[in-house]
């Protein structure tokens, strides 16, 4: 009925001031906020009476949540979850955070690229040694990212960002992605940020063009999420595709890139370097032998914390609440056939 209530279950640590405007938007809406970290944590009748959950990690066991219609997740990549017997409930809609965290990771990488280019890990090296090299005209010459070809595999809401931010740059931009045949991009993004359209490359490549397009780049941007399909994909053949000279960087996650590859390539300088957030095993263990590479940049998955996580998450929760009210399609669907 089009006046009955709707229970949303909200498990975020969230604020009043984040809450406050969901519950104001509609008096159909009865918001249950418990901020808890396990699914016991949550009283049976809540679970039994939630139409709405957004949650990160909590969700009910099979048969505890009857009316469960809609799982907002507080995570842009969800392959910790798509295991679990719920996502396979095709009763349920489960939809992500694509999109809002596009901003910082587009940022991160941009400034990785950038610190690749201008060879900052050795500089970092020299100061912490505080030598001052005769040879650093030659030694320190810089890949300027302006003019340069940058591929970015993979052009969802983090890729089509990092393509906006390139733009002053004058960079000839080489994207991936999964279905080329349509360059839009249809889920949610911050207004005035990404490339809805697809205005911002010079061409896109299928999936599986990628080694093409990797030979072509100066830097190369990993941000795929991963699925059965893309899990090892940037493999041997792959990365030996990549201009000796050429940089990679990876905001994606842990497994895509084959490490031991990687690792080869760039004991064998076959690739110039590379700026790392994501890894197959996290945390990286101190024997990784990356963490002492001259020409390897390491962060711990941080790529996507902002001081505006928090209210950027509850913008896509709201835009599709007010969605889901007014029965249009809620955004950033997940589609266990795509995996993400």
């Amino acid at each position: 009925m089009a006046n009955q209530p709707i229970d949303v279950l909200i498990t975020l640590p969230y604020g009043e001031d984040l809450l406050e405007p969901l519950k104001n938007m509609s008096p159909r809406l009865r918001i249950h906020h418990l901020a808890v970290k396990t699914n016991e944590d949550i009283p049976n009748n809540v679970w039994e009476q939630a139409e709405i959950l957004y949650t990160d990690r909590v969700l009910p066991l099979p048969g505890t949540a009857p009316n469960l219609k809609w799982v907002q997740f507080n995570n842009a990549g969800i392959d910790h979850v798509t295991h679990l017997p719920l996502l396979q409930d095709s009763t349920i809609t489960f939809t992500t955070l694509s999109g809002a965290v596009a901003p910082q990771v587009a940022e991160h990488a941009l400034m990785m690229m950038l610190a690749l280019g201008h060879k900052m890990p050795e500089q970092h090296a020299l100061q912490a040694k505080a030598e001052w090299p005769r040879d650093r005209w030659e030694r320190l010459k810089p890949l300027e990212l302006r003019n340069s070809t940058v591929g970015l595999v993979g052009y969802g809401s983090i890729g089509r960002e990092i393509a906006r931010l390139l733009q002053p740059f004058n960079v000839r931009i080489l994207a991936a992605k999964r279905d080329a045949m349509h360059p839009q991009d249809d889920d949610y993004e911050i207004e005035g940020h990404g490339d809805p359209k697809g205005d911002f490359f010079a061409r896109l490549y299928p999936g599986e063009a990628i080694k093409s397009m990797i030979k072509e780049c100066d830097f190369v941007v990993i941000c795929l999420p991963l699925t059965p399909i893309t899990r090892g994909l940037i493999g041997e053949d792959v990365i030996s595709s990549m201009k000796p000279g050429a940089y990679l960087v990876d905001v994606s996650r842990g497994g895509i890139i084959d490490h031991a590859a990687l690792i080869a390539a760039l004991q064998e300088k076959k690739v110039a370097g590379a700026a790392l957030d994501v890894f197959p095993e996290e945390p990286l263990p101190a024997s990784s032998p990356l963490w002492k590479m001259p020409n390897v940049l390491i962060s711990p998955h941080v790529s996507g914390i902002s001081l505006h996580y928090a209210s950027r998450a509850v913008a896509v929760f709201s835009t599709n609440l007010h969605r889901y009210l007014h029965k249009m399609p809620l955004l950033n669907q997940y589609d266990p056939l795509r995996g993400y």
